[in-house]
């Protein structure tokens, strides 16, 4: 028989618009290419762009639905490969997490909003500035999706190792983002991917704000009958935990300014002790999320849920750093509370906390 291949509908939807737009992309650029005046005529500032299928800063204002379809759109075939390939894997595994309809609301964001605020921001450079250096680059491609995929990774199973070149090299998958926009900060001025450094690092906070304030949930993965709970208040997924520990102090305080600006502007509530309370117990379990090997092998029930040693040993994992983040706000909150003064007792000017000696009785023998 034939292998048959279990895509979830909206993945598989993504997959067919991301190959159909990079190849209307691609024929409409080959037809601009053959249809390009002499060599002696002035060229055109935005002759190479395509701005009713991708996001142009100086053009796309007239074609608004291009800030949905220009993740999906690649401008060559390695680029294509590494989106289907984020797509399919990532795809799978995050519909059959969280249903169709909360995935699609996961994409909407991600689409989107980097998208919005690249082109606002290169058009704000432009008013700066009076250059147009920018005004007519292409803003497309899933870079800003594969920053979004890995934050989601690192909220579902942030203490899953994988292991590349037969055991060689092991990562836990909870490093992902932070390496993924290390090397786009280093790309960026050896290659200038100018455009890639802005999607990567917009798709990471649109994402983590999105999945932290906003994304709703419950408590038992696998109930949809108890509280739900809007966003993630977890210690495990603030924001100075995706980053090693020496900058943890300045990520908290761009954290804090984020927060408050949603507070501010009335997008979300602040968390209770019981949204934290329930978001750490939460992330102490494994609950109903789909293991990591799962998206390479055929699933392991129905659904796609799989279920084995190593959800297992996720649990444990998780439920070590629920505990220790635990501990941590615990002893945080004692070192604020005011101390309780105790009495001391004093035997024969002994220890400050008196002391008790047994002395064996001896028999008198005369």
């Amino acid at each position: 028989m034939p292998p048959r291949f279990n895509i979830p509908p909206l993945t598989r939807a993504c997959l067919v618009a991301s190959i159909g737009l990079t190849v209307l992309h691609g024929v409409v650029k080959y037809n601009q290419i053959v249809s390009q005046p002499s060599s002696g005529a002035t060229p055109v500032p935005d002759s190479g762009a395509v701005p009713y299928l991708t996001v142009v800063p100086g053009l796309s204002i007239v074609y608004p639905w291009t800030f949905l379809i220009a993740t999906l759109v690649e401008s060559n075939i390695f680029t294509l490969a590494i989106t289907l390939s984020t797509l399919f894997y990532g795809g799978k595994y995050l519909e059959r997490a969280w249903g169709s309809k909360e995935f699609g609301k996961f994409l909407l964001v991600v689409f989107v909003v980097p998208n919005f605020l690249a082109f606002t921001a290169f058009n704000l450079w432009f008013v700066l500035t009076g250059s147009t250096a920018y005004s007519f680059s292409t803003i497309c491609g899933g870079i800003a999706l594969q920053a979004g995929y890995l934050v989601a990774f690192k909220q579902l199973v942030p203490e899953h190792t994988v292991t590349i070149f037969k055991g060689l090299v092991k990562i836990r998958v909870k490093h992902f983002p932070a390496m993924f926009l290390l090397i786009n900060l280093i790309s960026w001025p050896i290659f200038h991917t100018v455009i890639s450094l802005v999607l990567s690092f917009l798709g990471f906070f649109a994402s983590w704000t999105y999945l932290r304030f906003f994304k709703p949930s419950y408590p038992d993965l696998g109930s949809a009958e108890s509280q739900l709970l809007r966003g993630d208040a977890s210690e495990t997924f603030s924001l100075a935990n995706f980053f090693p520990d020496p900058i943890h102090r300045p990520i908290a305080l761009i954290s804090d300014v984020v927060y408050n600006l949603l507070l501010l502007v009335g997008l979300c509530t602040p968390f209770s002790a019981e949204d934290i309370s329930a978001s750490n117990s939460r992330n102490s379990g494994a609950g109903g999320d789909v293991g990591l090997s799962s998206i390479f092998v055929g699933g392991g029930g129905p659904g796609g849920r799989g279920i084995g040693g190593s959800t297992r040993a996720e649990a444990e994992r998780r439920r070590a750093m629920a505990l220790k983040a635990l501990d941590q706000r615990l002893h945080a909150a004692s070192a604020k509370a005011a101390p309780v003064p105790s009495a001391t007792f004093h035997s024969g000017g002994g220890s400050s906390l008196g002391e008790t000696k047994f002395v064996p009785e001896r028999d008198n023998q005369s």
